[in-house]
């Protein structure tokens, strides 16, 4: 099946089912899905070009509100990233816009075709929008959604710290689940996931979509009892703020993928919620 791209840099708002009114910040090329990751689930498709990963860092665009040194854009434009100074502007704009009709926002999330933080300005932009959040709506929160791939890098780290919802995935409990669901191309296990998130010393929020089906004759569930005793195993460990947990809600890349059922994600719930933790079912 196709994956459906968002086509621009900022989209929305949109109702979210877990962000309420959201409105999108899309930090990856437009024309294509970029991330580590190849989920089996995603509604964004395939991860097709592996160069796409190897980011360098661009220039800015002089003469704009949201301009810094005015270096010429180089890497970032050439590999289709937008540039910071864009993507500011374009945010500035919308939310102008929506301020003038007296719109309603109670998120700003970076979402989009892939993996936020592969950005090579990310920090920057995270940094931009806080000043235009506080400016315009200064009551809507900033959310990121992340596969936590780059949160070692000591940047991305930082912004992740600065947004009100560092909202970050863990999708399984055991490494061959991970291999298989999240299905990475990047040289990435489960444990130094774990190790990843960890640095956030429970300031973040975990997502995880529950799914089962088959993939080229191999069976993947992230629903078993082994599976979910280990996730929870690591949830207790990493003490979040909270969890989400949600199933697919639009096409997948492959056909043979079910949904899970939401008296399965409550049971799911339940259990999380009795480590102390509070757990919200999406569906």
């Amino acid at each position: 099946m196709s994956g459906f791209l968002f086509e621009q840099v900022v989209f929305g708002p949109i109702k979210s089912r877990r962000l309420g009114i959201s409105l999108g910040v899309n930090l990856l090329p437009l024309n294509r899905k970029v991330c580590t990751f190849n989920c089996l689930y995603c509604e964004c498709g395939w991860t097709k070009h592996a160069d796409d990963l190897i980011t360098q860092r661009g220039g800015e665009l002089p003469g704009t509100r949201c301009s810094g040194v005015g270096d010429k854009m180089q890497g970032q434009e050439k590999r289709g990233f937008p540039d910071k100074n864009i993507i500011c502007a374009e945010l500035e704009k919308k939310l102008t816009s929506m301020v003038d009709k007296k719109a309603m926002l109670t998120n700003i999330t970076f979402a989009g075709n892939g993996e936020p933080t592969l950005h090579p300005d990310f920090e920057e932009i995270v940094n931009d929008t806080i000043v235009l959040r506080n400016q315009y709506y200064p009551m809507a929160g900033i959310s990121v959604l992340s596969n936590a791939t780059f949160a070692d890098r000591e940047p991305v780290t930082r912004a992740l710290m600065k947004v009100d919802q560092n909202i970050l995935k863990l999708d399984a409990g055991t490494d061959e689940t991970f291999q298989r669901i999240n299905n990475p191309r990047i040289a990435i296990t489960l444990p130094e996931l774990i190790e990843k998130l960890k640095r956030f010393k429970g300031k973040m929020v975990i997502q995880t979509l529950f799914v089962k089906g088959k993939y080229r004759g191999t069976a993947f569930d992230n629903t078993t009892d082994a599976e979910v005793d280990a996730w929870l195993k690591h949830i207790d460990m990493l003490q979040p703020q909270s969890v989400m947990i949600y199933p697919i809600a639009r096409d997948t890349p492959i056909e043979d993928v079910e949904k899970i059922a939401p008296e399965k994600l409550m049971e799911i719930a339940r259990k999380v919620e009795a480590l102390g933790i509070r757990a919200e079912v999406f569906g």
